[in-house]
């Protein structure tokens, strides 16, 4: 049982680095690169490496659940991707991106309760509110949304609901898959539209004929395989081990992570944010707390 629970710890602060690093990792790819480009190459990359053992793995998945497993992948990895980085590309703050990403939480325990019927204890809403009171604060102290970031910012939420619609369909559609063969085969599906989107944006051409791109453009790879592969696959285990909830909670330590990237990138904290990621991180205990 304890074992159980610092291996689930191991992987949830695993993917928090991971997945709080992809914002500087936008963020230098935008320096050349438009939304549509970055987020293209992320999932090609992410799906072209995976393809070989997805096309092991298709023929053990039953049929019935192919569909689901692409929507996974859409919802999941595809549709997030273009939304957060076209939000970035438009030099919404990486920090604030990673901070709105944190309702995920809250509305994957929405959607499981209206379209699921599922019960959820009241100590997990107490901590999940607790820590969304910790982002909200600490949203507030960098300035929040404004009327210049308004829509860039709404792409943000709208991808946070496509993670806990993502997160409830592998709760209770996909958990008898194995983690690894639904990441390889959802990833492997969705690099084909994100791999003709990139042939149209013409970043192969970019990576031959201009070294200005070359850095961009790895940093997207890296993203890709870093970022969606590998991550994806870990976060299908996790959901498995520790649940769906637990699982989204990881969007708590994201910006913990991306804002110390930040300062890394010269940006200003003040002890008020340090305070609220006190506040967010008991929120994460409380909500995993039996």
């Amino acid at each position: 049982m304890i074992k159980d629970k610092i291996i689930n710890w191991v992987i949830f602060i695993t993917l928090s680095f991971i997945w709080g690093s992809s914002f500087i990792l936008m963020k230098l790819s935008s320096l050349e690169l438009n939304g549509w480009q970055i987020a293209s190459t992320r999932i090609f990359s992410a799906g072209f490496i995976l393809i070989p053992f997805a096309l092991t793995h298709l023929s053990k998945i039953p049929r019935k659940k192919i569909g689901i497993i692409v929507l996974s992948g859409l919802f999941g990895n595809l549709f997030p991707a273009y939304l957060f980085a076209i939000a970035i590309d438009k030099k919404l703050d990486s920090s604030l991106a990673g901070i709105l990403n944190s309702l995920t939480p809250l509305l994957v325990i929405v959607i499981n309760v209206l379209f699921f019927k599922a019960h959820v204890h009241f100590k997990k809403i107490v901590g999940v509110l607790i820590g969304f009171t910790g982002l909200l604060i600490l949203s507030l102290s960098k300035g929040g949304i404004t009327l210049n970031n308004f829509w860039f910012a709404f792409f943000i939420l709208l991808a946070t609901l496509f993670y806990g619609i993502n997160v409830n369909l592998v709760s209770f559609y996909l958990r008898d898959i194995n983690p690894i063969k639904l990441a390889t085969i959802s990833l492997s599906f969705i690099s084909i539209p994100a791999g003709i989107i990139m042939w149209q944006q013409n970043v192969p051409l970019l990576v031959w004929h201009d070294t200005n791109y070359r850095l961009p453009i790895l940093a997207s790879v890296v993203l890709g395989i870093m970022g969606t592969a590998f991550a994806t696959a870990l976060f299908y285990i996790l959901i498995k081990r520790a649940g769906g909830l637990f699982a989204s909670l990881i969007t708590y330590g994201i910006p913990v992570v991306a804002i110390l990237w930040g300062i890394w990138d010269n940006e200003n904290i003040s002890v008020i944010q340090v305070a609220c990621l006190g506040l967010i991180l008991s929120g994460v205990f409380m909500a995993n707390k039996n």
